[in-house]
C-alpha cells in the first residue's frame, strides 16, 4: 500500500483547536470527500480511504449537504455490488 505525507504548519493545528489525530482524520475525510465529489472514488472506496464505515461516510456527506447519490450509471452499478 502506498502512503501520502502532507506537511502542514503548526498554526493549522492551533487554529483548528483539535488534537493531531482528530485533525488528520478530518483531513483524510475531506480528501476522500473531494475525490468522491469529482467521481474519482466510489462512495464505498471513499469511505474505505478515510477509514469509515460506508453508512457513517454517507451520513457525514449528507450532513455537509453534499448529494450522496450523485453517481453516473457505472458508479451506481458499482455501489450496488459493494458490501
Amino acid at each position: 500500500m502506498h502512503a501520502l505525507s502532507i506537511p502542514y504548519a503548526d498554526d493549522l493545528l492551533i487554529t483548528s483547536g483539535k488534537p493531531i489525530k482528530e485533525l488528520e482524520e478530518e483531513l483524510r475525510f475531506l480528501l476522500a470527500l473531494k475525490l468522491f465529489e469529482l467521481h474519482r472514488l466510489t462512495l464505498g472506496k471513499a469511505a474505505e480511504f478515510c477509514g469509515m464505515e460506508k453508512l457513517r461516510f454517507m451520513f457525514e456527506v449528507g450532513r455537509l449537504k453534499i448529494p450522496v447519490m450523485n453517481l453516473d450509471d457505472d458508479q451506481i452499478a458499482d455501489e450496488l455490488s459493494d458490501d
